[in-house]
């Protein structure tokens, strides 16, 4: 089950009760009154993220491996084995499951939606098991561009940065294969322009076949990775160099994501622990 802590503490907040099945996703929208969970009852949940009530349950015909927030909060985004993004209204309650955008992301067959996220109140990134990270216009549905990764390797984990320093750039980080992959992402001033830019493709001691993730420093000087095998590394963001290794998780990495200021990181396991580290111990 869902549960949220206390960040500083680990001490025990609430639990989102409801789902019959595996949860793969869970979400807070910007301003952590809301939060969203996609489960392997082939169902979403957005609940009150204060008192915990469950608000709406959105069905799907499969498995759901994703989940995000509008930055306004006003619009869900899944995926995952139907191979379908739906678009989801909140302003219309449980009335949105009746009618939300559905975008299928090939012509013809099907992909597993991996991971998908908001570039803004328009734009959604979904990667697929193709090892493709589509770019969607979701109020038109069309695709603005494709990002893909090296050996089209399954996207295992994906994050979204707006540097500090370099003038304000967006980042995409990819966990895929045995990769840590960066993206450039541009938006022009006509609307739906978009356009990516392969920065760096680092390959990594460790695989995400299975799990893992990565996550980019806010400075975009250094990243933190993990998967296959029992160590949290940080890397050089340029060079793809080695800069630390920590030890402490006895089970394969499953997440990994620094906090807004830069000053922690957070890495989760299948050993059922989440350790916080210090960025510059």
């Amino acid at each position: 089950m869902p549960m949220i802590r206390d960040a500083m503490t680990g001490d025990w907040i609430g639990t989102w009760s409801g789902h019959k099945g595996a949860v793969w996703s869970t979400k807070l929208d910007p301003s952590a009154y809301l939060a969203a969970t996609a489960s392997g009852d082939f169902s979403v949940k957005v609940w009150d993220g204060v008192n915990g009530t469950c608000l709406f349950t959105y069905p799907h015909k499969h498995i759901v491996k994703t989940v995000d927030f509008s930055s306004d909060s006003k619009r869900l985004a899944t995926g995952g084995h139907e191979g379908l993004l739906r678009i989801f209204d909140l302003e219309k309650g449980e009335k949105a499951e009746d009618s939300p955008i559905l975008i299928a992301q090939i012509d013809s067959g099907k992909v597993n939606i991996t991971k998908c996220l908001w570039l803004d109140d328009k734009i959604v990134l979904a990667a697929a098991s193709d090892g493709n990270v589509r770019c969607w216009d979701v109020d038109k549905s069309q695709l603005l561009c494709t990002l893909t990764v090296k050996g089209n390797a399954e996207v295992r984990d994906m994050e979204l940065s707006k540097l500090k320093n370099g003038g304000g750039k967006t980042i995409l980080t990819v966990a895929a294969g045995d990769t840590v992959t960066f993206f450039e992402l541009v938006q022009g001033q006509g609307q739906g322009d978009l356009k990516g830019s392969l920065l760096y493709a680092h390959k990594m001691p460790a695989h995400f076949r299975d799990e893992g993730g990565a996550s980019l420093h806010p400075s975009g000087t250094k990243f933190v990775a993990g998967g296959s095998d029992l160590w949290v590394r940080v890397f050089d963001f340029e060079t793809g160099e080695q800069l630390e290794c920590h030890r402490g998780h006895h089970g394969p990495i499953r997440c990994l994501r620094y906090a807004p200021d830069g000053k922690t990181y957070a890495s989760g396991s299948e050993d059922g622990t989440i350790r916080l580290w210090k960025t510059d111990p």
